[in-house]
């Protein structure tokens, strides 16, 4: 049946039966939009995709796009661990996630809405992350990951008592905070693999999988350039074996910060008594001597010296 004819039929009919189009519901006023907002949210938690996740591969880490990473790891003072005495992870470091991007969300979530595909939330604001998919860069392996399934882990790449024993207690406790923090250093990642690799340096762990290493290593060169830290002269060995397979691989642009912990406070300075200076010619001794000479040292014809000072009447005298 034509379009037109369909459409007449239909005006027809709603005639003849008398019916009218339904009238739009009346609006809302702003009290009860509240009150609507408001139940949403306390008894129904939105969890929503957010728009700049899709459903396409991730890959997780910060973005390399700095100088070479072999040229960067040639700038890094060689040394060996230091003891870890007074490391302690919360006290050191700060106890808890911080906002370090000031976005108003702290580095855990940023990191997993960060490093994941198919990303849902739990708030209005997008910040804390319900679930995702993480194609996770230290196995190769996929994870569907939810809160509380313990099977994603947020990685510091450089450990945080890594960084305590390779300058980390020459920072002041902001900047320990900073590294601890900072996206540079954060990788979602296998909550197994992350575990096995512990306070570990690449000369004692890498990934199994074995095109990440050189993504890995490149951003571990980027953090230690970026926070002072050193490396050992095995850990540079083991960092410069894994680039020699992708000579091309950048680091990341970092700017290089000051130490800025507490200095060791200086030995107090010891009194060092000069000498009293010496008078010229010759002194007589138990000779009365000059208001001007008390505390200097005369020398007799004997060559024997004598101090001006006070006798027991309170006179000045040079006596031995």
């Amino acid at each position: 049946m034509p379009r037109k004819l369909f459409a007449a039929l239909c005006a027809a009919v709603l005639v003849l039966a008398g019916c009218s189009a339904p009238a739009d519901p009346p609006a809302l006023q702003n009290n009860q939009l509240a009150q609507a907002d408001s139940l949403l949210s306390a008894d129904q938690p939105l969890e929503v995709e957010r728009v700049a996740t899709s459903s396409k591969k991730v890959k997780p880490g910060a973005k390399l796009n700095g100088p070479k990473a072999t040229a960067m790891l040639g700038t890094l003072p060689v040394k060996g661990k230091a003891a870890a005495t007074g490391y302690n992870r919360n006290k050191k470091f700060g106890n808890g996630w911080k906002d370090f991007d000031k976005d108003k969300c702290d580095e855990r979530q940023d990191t997993l809405s960060r490093d994941m595909s198919k990303v849902k939330f739990k708030d209005r604001k997008k910040c804390t992350v319900a679930s995702g998919t993480l194609h996770d860069s230290y196995t190769g392996k996929k994870i569907n990951w939810k809160v509380k399934s313990g099977s994603v882990d947020i990685d510091h790449v450089v450990s945080l008592k890594n960084a305590w024993i390779s300058g980390g207690q020459k920072l002041s406790q902001a900047q320990r905070q900073a590294l601890a923090n900072d996206p540079l250093n954060l990788m979602a990642s296998s909550a197994s693999a992350n575990r096995q690799k512990g306070d570990k340096n690449t000369a004692e762990w890498l990934p199994k999988n074995k095109s990440f290493r050189c993504q890995y290593v490149a951003t571990q060169i980027s953090v230690k350039k970026k926070y002072a830290l050193s490396v050992t002269k095995a850990e540079k060995n083991a960092m410069a074996k894994v680039l020699k397979s992708c000579r091309n691989q950048k680091a990341a642009k970092v700017t290089p910060i000051k130490p800025a912990g507490s200095k060791p406070k200086a030995s107090p300075k010891k009194d060092v008594k000069k000498a009293p200076s010496v008078v010229k010619g010759t002194v007589h001794p138990g000779a009365y001597c000059k208001k001007a000479d008390q505390g200097k040292r005369g020398k007799s014809k004997a060559g024997k010296y004598y101090t001006c000072k006070t006798d027991a009447n309170g006179k000045l005298r040079w006596r031995v």
